[in-house]
């Protein structure tokens, strides 16, 4: 693997004069004094806080140097404005060249003020990095940074029962994209229903090269940061796309060119006879004739100098990600280069799209000055050969811009994958086999990545061919809801190529499919248990689709918006087709004459989570167990917080079905 790369002087932050150590910025396990293999989460938080105290002292010294300069810069004006008035008084030529002398002092104090208010600038950024790399390693979510908003896939089979989105969700801890698309990327690959072998193994590649790299990845981050202003949080480079397709089309400027062209030679060639003597003054009329066409026709070009800035300014927002990525020492021959080769492409180099633009919008800047304007303009066809050359350069730039994106976007993507597997060194890539594979899943050690390594409890699950279902019962509150999500949290992240919170995961390509946070609908007038059975018609429909890929459906307490004796016999029927069908599934319920089924139905198991009573609390150690659940607390939770509660028999609670 490529080491991390010191940090560029370009970024404003050398490590000799950052106070950073490159083995610090990359914060590499072994540099740390840590073992790969062992590296724990306390003490590469620790590390990382370190790192970020270290850039608050930095900072600090920055932050005084700026001071000392606006002082000094004050000073120069000052003595500046008094030895000018000396010289002014007493005529003095020393005095004069005192003053000369001051102007230039002041001209260099203030371009190196100006480099350290850059740094400083970059240094924040660099610190704002690392605190965010901290708080996702804590989960610490009010000092992450939140993803965009984005409104659920209406009728998605498992975004809102997963979190995959919104607050505290799986996009909130992974995305560190800082332009709209890097992040609706992740969020796609997130959100795919039927996953594609071939693109997350690629994934898998380019997430085990990205997760050594993070100085490549932090500056990235840096860079796309820089494209930001303060009017977006996140740079959204479909609006230039949308604006070069309003304004293309130079066929129609090219023709006037070349008759302009050839009248101002015209001119050209009658003033010199003129002069010489060999013709008449013919030249006012060859002239007249050129500016009537030029004034008709200006409107063509009137907005030159508004798109050229416009265009650039646009894109020297986006000039620090290009450059860096075209100028990155790739690994040779390796996935992060074959993904990066648009920025490389001989002769389409962002850096010399670039110089072109600059040059085109420094010749439109004529049109801000009257005398030079008309004087270039009376010379030849000035701003319309530019306006041109604008157009020639925005559909070069239509062309090459959307490939540009596109990669990275999925670099940011990416990037979020290798970034979340760098800050959990104890998460795997999931090994994917084919569909015919046997078992078809395996975990050991499985966990919810959103819950923090304190609170977690990690379970073993293994499913060995279609048909089987994972029928598990539990008290309230011991963890069936949660590991439902575990598992359909960890086959999302597995299937959008990023690692997964387990010790070894393997899997075939599932299709995903839950139902476990239904909600009703006052405005449609959809209640709560008739939207759970269109939500498990619509199971059963996916269940019923052929399809090379097995179904792996969620279902957390089935048809609970019903009485006790309908929902009993409505789950057993629904669990007895879900048996039958191309898939796999884990059900929670609390109906414990369920667990019958498992003696009735081949490939149903019962599963089930307990829990203690200890010094008068409830206490629950969240490990999943074979059998169905000898325990229920919902009586027990009502006694403890003083409802009025009748005694039930033990043989009387089964026949409840209640828990």
């Amino acid at each position: 693997m490529t080491e991390p790369a010191p940090i560029p002087a370009d970024a404003g932050l050398d490590p000799a004069d950052a106070g950073l150590d490159p083995a610090d910025a990359g914060l590499d396990p072994a540099d740390a004094g840590l073992d790969p293999a062992d590296a724990g989460l306390d003490d590469r938080t620790r590390k990382m806080s370190g790192l970020v105290a270290r850039l608050d002292r930095r900072l600090a010294r920055l932050d005084r140097r700026s001071s000392r300069y606006s002082w000094v810069r004050l000073g120069l004006v000052l003595a500046g404005m008094a030895v000018a008035l000396f010289a002014y008084q007493t005529d003095n030529a020393w005095a004069g060249w005192a003053v000369v002398l001051f102007a230039g002092a002041f001209a260099g104090v203030v371009y190196a003020h100006r480099q350290v208010i850059d740094s400083l600038e970059r240094h924040r950024i660099w610190r704002r990095i690392k605190a965010t790399h901290t708080a996702r390693m804590a989960r610490d979510w009010p000092r992450i940074p939140p993803p965009p908003d984005r409104k659920p896939a209406a009728g998605h089979p498992f975004e809102t029962d997963l979190n995959l989105s919104g607050p505290r969700s799986v996009m909130h801890l992974l995305d560190t994209a800082v332009s709209c698309g890097g992040s609706d990327r992740l969020r796609a690959w997130l959100l795919d229903p039927v996953p594609d072998p071939a693109r997350l193994q690629a994934r898998q590649a380019l997430v085990r090269e990205l997760t050594p790299l993070t100085g490549f990845r932090d500056r990235l981050t840096l860079h796309g940061v820089l494209v930001n202003d303060a009017a977006a949080d996140r740079w959204d480079g479909e609006r230039l796309l949308e604006w070069l397709d309003r304004h293309t089309g130079h066929h129609r400027i090219r023709p006037l060119l070349l008759l302009l062209f050839a009248l101002a030679g015209l001119n050209v060639v009658l003033v010199l006879a003129h002069v010489w003597a060999l013709l008449p003054a013919l030249w006012p009329f060859s002239l007249t004739v050129y500016a009537w066409v030029y004034l008709l026709k200006r409107r063509s070009f009137i907005g030159l100098f508004d798109e050229a800035f416009y265009l650039e300014r646009t894109l020297n927002r986006f000039r620090a990600v290009l450059l860096y990525l075209e100028a990155y020492p790739y690994r040779p021959d390796g996935p992060l280069a074959r993904l990066c080769a648009p920025f490389c492409a001989p002769g389409r180099r962002p850096s010399a799209e670039l110089r072109r633009i600059a040059r085109i919008a420094t010749a439109a800047n004529s049109q801000k000055s009257e005398v030079l304007w008309l004087l270039f303009n009376v010379l030849m066809p000035w701003d319309l050969f530019f306006a041109y050359l604008l157009e020639r350069y925005k559909e070069t730039v239509r062309t090459v811009l959307p490939h540009w994106l596109d990669t990275w976007y999925d670099l940011e993507a990416l990037c979020s994958l290798a970034t979340f597997a760098d800050l959990n060194p104890g998460y795997v890539l999931p090994e994917v086999r084919p569909p015919e594979t046997a078992p078809l899943f395996e975990a050991r050690a499985l966990g919810h990545p959103l819950l923090p390594d304190t609170v977690k409890v990690r379970n073993d699950f293994v499913v060995h061919r279609t048909g089987e279902i994972a029928l598990i019962t539990g008290s309230n509150m011991s963890g069936k809801s949660t590991f439902l999500r575990t598992l359909g949290v960890n086959l999302a992240l597995a299937y959008a190529g990023g690692p997964v919170d387990a010790a070894a995961v393997r899997t075939v390509p599932f299709r995903l499919f839950t139902c476990i946070q239904v909600a009703d609908s006052v405005q449609d007038g959809i209640s709560y248990f008739y939207a759970e059975v269109r939500r498990l018609k619509a199971l059963l429909t996916a269940l019923g689709t052929a399809h090379p890929y097995p179904l792996f459906f969620l279902i957390d307490e089935i048809f609970r918006g019903t009485n006790n004796r309908e929902r009993l016999v409505g789950s057993r029927a629904f669990v007895r087709a879900l048996a039958h069908g191309h898939g796999v599934g884990a059900i929670s319920t609390h109906d414990l004459e369920l667990v019958h089924l498992g003696a009735e139905v081949e490939g149903i198991h019962n599963f089930h989570f307990r829990e203690a009573i200890r010094d008068g609390r409830m206490v629950f150690d969240y490990r999943l167990r074979p059998g169905p659940c000898p325990t229920t607390n919902a009586l027990k939770i009502m006694q403890m917080e003083g409802l009025p509660v009748d005694a039930v028999t033990p043989g009387a609670w089964s026949e409840r079905g209640a828990g």
